[in-house]
């Protein structure tokens, strides 16, 4: 009997009675394409003044942040913020569909399942705030547990919380306040023994008028999704990049008559496209996970466009974080796990070449 993923095509949206839901607009990275003519004409006097020197970049991570995806990818109703959970779950709403008016770069991880375990209770060392949960871990359910040593936040009117715990939430109340942290918020936050790496399954943009990440409409993470959803949970990263631009004539984006918002934007536009497109390559290979050869070769066209007004010569990406755990060690099926992603960029006929630094000469 076969075990090809291609015997068993995952069901099209229309199948599962959803396809409307993503009739919304273009793919993605249609917004790589330049707008017509007509459109630009009253933009043209706000457009970025150029320089001609020769430029690299380096670019560096200013912050990441991780969102449970799962919470949102069902459809759910709209949370109740009444209850601390359903504030959780607003407070992330909020911060992804802020996402879609920046720039930013977008990965869709997975990390094995993992669930506190509500048939087992709670346990406090005896005079300590160390709390003992209990874990269910991976699709085999094997029983873990997880040490923490809570600190008392400044509004608490209770010197230790009392505890509620369901399967992905644990709600701390301590009498002024309640909190309620996610399994992966309590993984992110407090050291434990899951030696388990992320892996960067498909790599995005977060700008969409139409917010389609944030609300699961977007079609190709929830193809992502579906196909690993049973055996893992889902997140995003999403990272806010910083460029520094080496070049004899500085950074044109500091010029004052760039300050205009059309021209900063345009300026940005050209680094995140480059950086989105350069990570794609690093993290999915050259086949991209199955992208379309259109979808490839808008890409190389738009990166061949940026190299040439831009007059890039080279860049290079760094990942690191300065405060990070284990958490986030990355890895794909083309990018070997590490907390120190860094790769040298060169650009030849739109195609990004890619160099992983090596990790010992990362640290050097």
């Amino acid at each position: 009997m076969s075990n090809d993923d291609d015997d068993y095509p995952d069901p099209s949206p229309e199948e599962l009675g959803i396809g409307a839901l993503f009739d919304e607009g273009p793919e993605p990275f249609l917004d790589l394409v330049a707008p017509p003519p007509d459109e630009m004409e009253e933009l043209l006097p706000l457009m970025p003044q150029r320089t001609a020197a020769p430029q690299t970049w380096v670019v560096t991570v200013a912050d990441a942040k991780f969102h449970w995806y799962d919470l949102i990818a069902g459809f759910p109703e709209v949370p109740d913020i009444r209850d601390p959970v359903g504030r959780h779950l607003r407070r992330m709403q909020f911060d992804l569909e802020a996402t879609s008016e920046k720039r930013l770069i977008y990965f869709a991880v997975n990390r094995p399942r993992v669930r506190f375990d509500t048939t087992r209770n709670t346990s406090w060392a005896f005079f300590s705030l160390k709390l003992t949960v209990p874990l269910l871990v991976g699709p085999e359910e094997k029983k873990e547990s997880l040490t923490i040593e809570l600190e008392v936040p400044f509004a608490a009117t209770l010197k230790k919380p009392s505890v509620v715990m369901t399967d992905r939430f644990i709600t701390l109340n301590w009498g002024g306040l309640v909190e309620a942290l996610s399994i992966h918020d309590v993984l992110q936050r407090y050291e434990n023994n899951l030696n388990y790496a992320t892996e960067v399954q498909y790599v995005g943009q977060t700008k969409d008028p139409r917010g389609r990440l944030a609300r699961a409409r977007l079609m190709p993470v929830q193809r992502v999704h579906q196909k690993f959803s049973e055996d893992n949970d889902m997140l995003l990263l999403i990272q806010r990049m910083n460029v520094e631009v080496m070049s004899a004539d500085g950074d044109p984006a500091e010029l004052e008559v760039n300050q205009n918002p059309v021209a900063a934007d345009v300026l940005l536009k050209d680094r995140i496209d480059v950086i989105e497109c350069a990570l794609i390559r690093y993290f999915e290979g050259p086949e991209m996970h199955g992208r379309t050869d259109k979808e490839a070769d808008v890409r190389r066209q738009r990166v061949a466009e940026v190299a040439l007004t831009n007059n890039l010569e080279s860049f290079r990406i760094d990942l690191r974080l300065e405060e990070s755990g284990k958490y986030h060690d990355l890895y794909s099926r083309h990018a070997g796990t590490s907390r120190s992603h860094i790769i040298d960029c060169t650009i030849v006929n739109g195609n990004v070449l890619i160099t992983r630094v090596p990790d010992k000469t990362a640290k050097s």
